[in-house]
């Protein structure tokens, strides 16, 4: 006679809640504009050319992207430049951002993170995930550690079956 074992999934009895911050990801992509390809010579804004670059440009390519501003170039650009494409954008982006990609993917997490009602983390045990196919950026771990921390029980990083801790709530 074989007798048969019962396999236990311990994680699942732990009562651990796993959170991906992965799902606060912008599904939209992130295009960065650079002013540096409207500069005379790479380093002057001329305000004539700037503002029938701004009448004649096809502004509808970026629909349903989120737009960060730079200029990679060391020139001045004044502030209404900058103004200009932003007012230009903002019809079709679905955001508008001064900065790189970096900093826009920041700022998009940063907005998704804020509005996390972490009310349904009341004294639970969060095991935040760390590792997985979509990068996400430190700032947003950072920021949702800090609300967590004032409902969550505990919480962990990493993977449920290998974890580590980041804070506990004292009894």
């Amino acid at each position: 006679m074989e007798i048969q074992e019962t396999i236990v999934n311990k994680v699942a009895q732990s009562g651990l809640r796993t959170i991906d911050l992965a799902k606060y990801a912008p599904q939209a992509a992130i295009v960065v504009y650079d002013i540096k390809d409207n500069l005379f010579h790479g380093l002057i804004l001329k305000e004539k050319d700037f503002r029938d670059f701004i009448k004649a440009h096809d502004w509808t390519q970026y629909a349903d992207k989120h737009i960060g501003i730079i200029c990679s170039t060391d020139a001045i650009v004044p502030t209404w430049a900058y103004m200009l494409l932003a007012n230009k954008l903002e019809p079709y982006a679905l955001s508008v951002h001064f900065g790189d990609k970096d900093l826009v993917l920041n700022e998009l997490f940063s907005a998704a993170i804020a509005s996390i009602d972490y009310a349904e983390y009341q004294d639970q045990r969060v095991v935040v995930k760390g590792c997985g196919d979509i990068f996400i950026p430190e700032s947003a771990f950072v920021k949702f550690t800090v609300g967590l921390s004032k409902v969550a029980k505990s919480i962990m990083y990493g993977e449920p079956c290998s974890t580590v801790p980041v804070f506990k709530r004292k009894s």
